[in-house]
């Protein structure tokens, strides 16, 4: 099927995962075929994600196993990004509590830091990590907030305050750094979206053209895309409504589409 007008006006098209290519482990209606078209037209793709819950190998097999075709080069997530910033800054962190998945623990171990939680160093650490943790539970608040006041750095995956679900939005990894920014009175840097570099990152392995986000988010695509200098489409499988969606300003959406497959074959776009 042929791309819409607005698709066809970019050379990549950088796509949300939870909220926009699936919900859950659903893919959202008719989110492959829009993919397999985009590819269809030549068009570069990226997903980028800020859920740290799994690894990009794991999201690649997802992938697959909903329909779509994707390689890892392809896959571009938080708990990279992560690894990349505490690889940088390895000659003052060397240990780390860590509130996350697997996923993420495992990216911090690769980036050289030795991981403090279950030893009689968690509340020692040169920084506390917070990511999504379906598992988290009251001491690892406590030991995170115990090491945040003997001096440690917070740094976070993202601030997405809710994870769209089929059975409803759950509590995302900005809800668990929030209790912890409360009780600490600190603020997290943060590496996921609105920051730029997880944008940044697929243009590099993309190359030039002009780039599309698509995202459900006003606060975490919207934005991210507008600090990367990006333009963004929002669609409607997620955290956005309508209404807001199409009332943002400064930065604007460059279209409102109910769903992903909507945006890119069917033209239906305000």
């Amino acid at each position: 099927m042929a791309l819409s007008p607005l698709l066809r006006r970019y050379d990549h098209a950088l796509l949300d995962l939870d909220g926009c290519v699936w919900v859950g482990d659903a893919p959202t209606a008719r989110a492959a075929e829009a993919v397999t078209a985009l590819r269809r037209a030549g068009k570069g793709i990226a997903f980028v994600t800020n859920d740290s819950r799994a690894s990009g190998e794991e999201l690649v097999r997802k992938l697959w196993g909903q329909g779509f075709q994707a390689s890892l080069e392809e896959v571009v997530t938080v708990g990279g990004a992560l690894q990349h910033l505490l690889a940088e800054r390895a000659d003052r962190l060397r240990s780390a509590f860590v509130i996350g998945s697997d996923a993420i623990a495992e990216h911090v171990a690769d980036a050289g830091l030795r991981i403090t939680n279950g030893t009689e160093f968690a509340t020692r650490a040169d920084v506390v990590i917070v990511g999504l943790d379906v598992r988290m539970t009251y001491a690892d608040l406590r030991d995170g907030v115990q090491a945040l006041d003997r001096g440690a750095e917070l740094i976070a995956t993202a601030r997405d305050p809710l994870l769209p679900m089929p059975d409803g939005p759950w509590p995302g990894a900005g809800s668990l750094l929030a209790a912890l920014e409360y009780a600490s009175g600190r603020r997290a840097a943060t590496v996921g979206k609105p920051d730029p570099q997880l944008f940044l990152t697929a243009l590099d392995r993309l190359g030039d053209g002009r780039a599309l986000v698509v995202g459900d988010r006003l606060d975490t695509d919207l934005r991210g895309a507008a600090a990367a200098g990006l333009d963004a489409a929002i669609v409607l499988t997620g955290a956005a409504e309508r209404g807001e969606a199409e009332a943002a300003k400064d930065p604007a959406p460059v279209a409102v589409a109910d769903t992903l497959a909507s945006l890119v074959l069917d033209g239906t776009a305000t």
